[in-house]
This record gives structure tokens, C-alpha cells and sequence, in this order.
């Protein structure tokens, strides 16, 4: 398994608390495909998990937004609202779930995730689903590790 220390990680463009040893780190076996955007799978170092239920575009008022690009970038706050409830942080999550609702262009969320998520690579799963309920597009999940306090 080819891994990356923890010492070379790459820097995520939004600050988040650096404690050695807790962050996960990615692995890209030789001959698969070495993207920016993610990696191949992510070693999470041993302690505390968080598993960040589903998170859809409803602000905290319960109010869904309209349109892909903005339910995504909602949801990633979501999920970002509970890592730091959590005690941790985008830096420490080990895996994203996107649900995509079927037939939706996956271009704006692409977009909106950039936007919201930076250059952070991390395992990803995109998945094409059914409408889970009326107007809701997109459903983000996350994995993380939670650093000691």
C-alpha cells in the first residue's frame, strides 16, 4: 500500500487545526489515477469517528434552496456545521457520499463543491439515486476522524 505521510499531505485552502497524526491520509495505488480532487481511498488513523448523516440543502430555517448548485454548497455547510460541532474539521474527513437525484448535470455540483469543500482530496463517492422527496437534488455524507481536544 503506498501511502503519504502525514508530513507531505497536501494543504487544504481553508485553515483547520493541525494536529499530527489525526488527519487521514490518502492512498492512490500505482497504475490507478492520481486526481487533485480526490484520492482513491483514505487510511483514518485510529481514535474517535464521526459519521456525518445525510445532509441536503435545507438552511437552518428548514427552508430547501433552489437549484443544484446552491443545495450543494448547503449541504457541504451542513456537513461542515457538524464536523465542527464534532470537535473536527474538513481536513480530518476520510470520505464524502454524494447522492445525486437521477438526471440531474453533475456540473454544478462539481462547482459548488470547489466552492464550499476547496482543494481537499479526500475518497469520494458519487452516486445517481431517485428524488428521496420532492425538489431535494443532492444528499452529501462524510466519514471522519475527531482529533483528540
Amino acid at each position: 500500500m503506498s501511502t503519504q505521510s502525514s508530513s507531505t499531505q497536501p494543504s487544504s485552502s481553508q485553515p483547520g487545526p493541525t494536529r499530527p497524526g489525526t488527519r487521514p491520509v490518502p492512498v492512490d495505488p500505482p497504475g490507478s489515477v492520481r486526481s487533485p480532487a480526490f484520492a482513491q481511498g483514505m487510511v483514518l488513523p485510529a481514535g474517535p469517528t464521526l459519521y456525518v448523516g445525510g445532509q441536503n440543502g435545507v438552511d437552518a430555517d428548514g427552508t430547501l434552496l433552489d437549484g443544484l448548485g446552491p443545495q450543494t454548497e448547503q449541504a457541504l455547510r451542513n456537513v461542515l456545521a457538524v464536523l465542527a460541532e464534532a470537535g473536527t474539521d474538513a481536513d480530518h474527513v476520510a470520505i464524502l457520499r454524494i447522492f445525486l437525484t437521477a438526471g440531474v448535470d453533475p456540473t454544478a455540483a462539481y462547482e459548488a463543491s470547489a466552492a464550499v469543500w476547496g482543494r481537499r482530496r479526500t475518497a469520494v463517492t458519487v452516486v445517481s439515486v431517485p428524488e428521496s422527496r420532492p425538489g431535494v437534488l443532492v444528499e452529501v455524507e462524510a466519514v471522519a476522524s475527531v482529533p483528540p481536544a
